[in-house]
């Protein structure tokens, strides 16, 4: 739903070209919840500024009633991209940008995403946030403290091992468990989340005050440090490559791949050729078949690979054609995820970790 007529009527010529998918259009959420009275939707394309009702407090009283796939269409605005962030964190799968109808190349591409992003949706198995009744919450009990950090001076100037993360529909979320468990001293991350341009760097920003490790959005030229995860700029591919004794982050233009800028095959090809059996990848939920050739890249290459479990997935599909391809040697729930990936990576790729037993 789109308050933009102008809006309405190009979303939905996209979406009508799809064989099997029908429209419903409403321009605020009361007309919404009226039509979905009468014809309940596979999936929800959501403004977030709306008339009458914003889409923030609709989507809070949809999962709290009548839990539905949501994808978030968001202008690229700047309090527009904190609002996205919040709704993914109440329970929405994915933004996409909005198109930019008279943009010929960009409507192409935004053709692409959009279609994608509803074709995962109607595939996702919901994993709304928990949440503790407000009476268990203890009144007085002051707001935790961030997690300890090392300082930036104390930080290695260099990791010799790589973790590479790719993740989309659901990735969100995912991501931000994976990166909450690492500690201070963790090797050097680097992450694709598929994601529009300015909403990577409020992700970033987000997980940076929430983890013990640093996060920021990648730039050309950063060093792959212990204790820091560089995530992929939106509308950008991240890759690494060995400059002497360190890795180091480029970030660059092209075209799609795999049906995605930034795409994880791009990164994990570049983490394949750098890095070697220095390094573990790990694929977590997301629609279609990016980062499944690049993983296997990482494999043969040396590397300890990990799948995220079908249980645990918002969507299967990325982890599931990895698997197919012969690309995983462990597939884990996302709990354990982490933990493994840290785990293999201080013990150098496919080696064997300390204590181990065949």
């Amino acid at each position: 739903m789109d308050d933009s007529a102008v809006m309405r009527q190009g979303m939905t010529a996209i979406l009508s070209r799809v064989p099997g998918t029908s429209v419903m259009v409403a321009a605020d959420p009361i007309i919404a919840r009226e039509k979905m009275k009468r014809a309940r939707p596979d999936v929800i394309l959501l403004d977030l500024e709306m008339p009458r009702m914003d889409g923030l407090t609709f989507l809070r009283e949809l999962m709290a009633s009548d839990p539905l796939p949501v994808v978030i269409c968001s202008a690229l605005t700047g309090g527009g991209t904190e609002l996205a962030l919040r709704a993914l964190e109440e329970g929405a799968l994915e933004v996409i940008t909005k198109p930019r109808l008279g943009v010929q190349d960009f409507l192409e591409e935004s053709a692409t995403r959009l279609v994608d992003a509803i074709r995962a949706a109607s595939e996702a198995h919901l994993r709304l946030p928990a949440r503790r009744p407000p009476a268990e919450r203890p009144p007085s009990v002051p707001a935790a403290p961030p997690p300890p950090r090392l300082a930036a001076a104390a930080r290695p100037a260099t990791s010799d091992r790589v973790i590479a993360l790719g993740a989309s529909t659901g990735g969100t979320e995912a991501l931000r468990e994976v990166l909450e468990a690492m500690p201070e001293d963790a090797p050097g991350i680097v992450v694709v989340q598929h994601m529009p341009e300015r909403f990577t760097r409020v992700f970033a920003e987000r997980l940076d005050r929430t983890c013990r490790i640093a996060v920021k959005e990648a730039e050309s030229d950063d060093q792959v440090v212990d204790g820091r995860a560089l995530i992929a700029p939106g509308d950008r591919h991240l890759l690494i490559h060995r400059s002497g004794s360190h890795y180091v982050a480029e970030v660059r233009r092209g075209p799609l791949v795999s049906r995605h800028r930034p795409s994880v095959d791009v990164l994990f090809r570049s983490v394949a050729e750098a890095a070697g059996d220095s390094a573990v990848g790990a694929i977590l939920t997301g629609m279609g078949d990016d980062g499944a050739a690049g993983l296997l890249a990482m494999k043969t290459a040396g590397a300890w690979t990990i799948a995220q479990d079908e249980q645990t997935s918002v969507v299967f599909g990325m982890p599931k054609e990895a698997i197919a391809r012969g690309a995983v040697d462990e597939v884990l729930p996302l709990s354990e995820i982490g933990a493994a990936a840290l785990r293999r990576a201080r013990a150098g790729g496919r080696r064997r970790p300390a204590g181990e037993t065949a």
